[in-house]
């Protein structure tokens, strides 16, 4: 049997900050070692809505713990959006949900990971961090770099595709225009009706001006610095097929990484790797946790 727990972590600015906690009913709470514990980041205009497979598959033997970044999900909005606040953010919830010395693998999606990757060099997150899985996500040149608007790379794409991402206008109600644009937009061609439908009322429920704040933080995005100082073994996954992240972000990554585990490809897949690929992603996190977080808890 597994419990379901929720609590508020108040980040550095005050912030309060939606966090569910799910895992194995039996033993003491925040004791190291009673279940192996797994933090879950989640993405720009997502919620912990979007871990749901994770959730379901790994909280029957691990302390699954999932958080919604500030404006998203039951986060409120803050006027700062920021980098550095992402990293307050997660070491706030670090603290909040694991003991003193406790180990866990931290999995972040898209914003999530460079949420990771802006923590990367933070003293909360080098105590709790075992190893570390990024899913389709970058460093920097997000802007430049998406193939979400089809022309070829230069000025022109990248000022429309700023345009497109950072539009003001409210996504409105999901329909199944609206269902097609995302898909084309975040999903692989292959992606079943239900993952897209479950995809887009998540990311229509996120509030037009949260969307767009934080899509001026994303596009201005650079922690290329940041990933050098990310010194936990690192696997790096993303779909061949993604628009937002596209694989050369991936690969860019992984050769900065100082620990890197390599890139793992996903042929045809889109942004959303968790959600189109939950099997792989749990496996690939079931390794880690396996190499790294019961070493850990066993040493």
């Amino acid at each position: 049997m597994t419990s379901y727990r929720e609590l508020t972590a108040v980040s550095a600015d005050g912030t309060p900050l939606h966090v569910e906690i799910h895992g194995p009913e039996h033993g003491p709470e925040h004791a190291p070692g009673t279940a192996p514990a797994v933090v879950l980041a989640h993405g720009w205009t997502c919620s912990t809505a979007f871990w749901a497979a994770q959730i379901r598959d790994l909280a029957v033997d691990h302390r699954v713990i999932a958080y919604d970044q500030r404006g998203h999900g039951r986060t409120p909005a803050s006027p700062v959006c920021s980098t550095d606040a992402l990293a307050d953010d997660l070491e706030a919830v670090l603290d909040a949900t694991l003991a003193p010395g406790e180990k866990a693998v931290i999995a972040g999606h898209s914003m999530g990971g460079m949420t990771v990757l802006a923590a990367a060099s933070r003293g909360v997150f080098r105590e709790h961090a075992v190893a570390v899985l990024l899913c389709s996500t970058g460093a920097s040149r997000l802007v430049a770099e998406s193939t979400v608007v089809p022309l070829r790379p230069g000025r022109l794409r990248t000022w429309l595709t700023r345009r497109v991402l950072g539009s003001r206008a409210p996504l409105g109600p999901v329909t199944p225009v609206a269902k097609r644009i995302l898909k084309y937009a975040t999903m692989g061609a292959g992606s079943a009706p239900h993952l897209v439908d479950a995809c887009a009322r998540i990311v229509h429920a996120c509030p037009r001006r949260v969307r767009h704040a934080w899509s001026h933080v994303l596009s201005l995005l650079d922690l290329e610095h940041s990933v050098r100082e990310l010194r936990v073994p690192t696997a790096v996954l993303v779909g061949t097929g993604d628009r937002l992240t596209p694989p050369v972000h991936a690969h860019r990554i992984a050769a900065a990484l100082p620990r890197s585990l390599g890139v793992t490809e996903l042929p045809g897949l889109g942004h959303m790797t968790p959600v189109e690929a939950p099997d792989l992603v749990n496996r690939r996190i079931r390794e880690l946790v396996t190499a790294y977080a019961q070493l850990k808890e066993g040493a």
